[in-house]
């Protein structure tokens, strides 16, 4: 199973595709970078694009898209939810399944704590995948800590319905 992993921004999208047989592999990641400057409009439609031509690339099988975290800046918070509806968007039209977390779940999954920092959510992704360095940046960092966290989480799924099966 292939999964396109992804944190929203419209400024810096990090972006990942990591295959989940037995052992988590990571075949790509990084960040689709936009000028802050350049009009919203503008980011929105490079975003489409640069997210079609890395599934059109890569084929993934699911989709893992961290939900935005609504804190006080109302204003971050709309801009992000503007990237997630665009990557909703381009994945949607591929047919591709959508799973969405939420910032702590992914810390948890991935950390075994629910409001780690940046640093150590870097430091487990860079020792879950067995890297020889952090990942960066950050976003990029990020978008392969949601793609782990959907395989666990798919995992955990498949095992469950086993056990109830029994």
């Amino acid at each position: 199973m292939r999964i396109l992993g992804i944190d929203p921004g419209t400024i810096k999208l990090g972006y990942s595709i990591v295959d989940a047989e037995e052992e988590i592999q990571v075949v790509d990641y990084g960040v689709l970078n936009f000028p802050p400057r350049m009009p919203i409009e503008e980011r929105l439609c490079y975003l489409y694009v640069g997210l079609s031509e890395i599934i059109a690339k890569h084929r993934p099988d699911e989709v893992a898209i961290e939900e935005p975290f609504i804190g006080r800046n109302v204003h971050s918070a709309l801009a992000i939810g503007r990237a997630e509806a665009v990557a909703i968007l381009a994945t949607a039209n591929q047919g591709l399944p959508i799973h969405y977390y939420s910032p702590a779940q992914v810390k948890k999954q991935v950390t075994g704590y629910g409001r780690s920092d940046k640093q150590q959510v870097q430091e487990m992704v860079k020792i879950q995948l067995g890297l020889p360095q952090l990942p960066q940046p950050s976003d990029a960092a990020d978008a392969l800590a949601i793609a782990i966290c959907h395989i666990q989480q798919s995992r955990l799924n498949r095992w469950l319905a086993k056990q109830i099966s029994k």
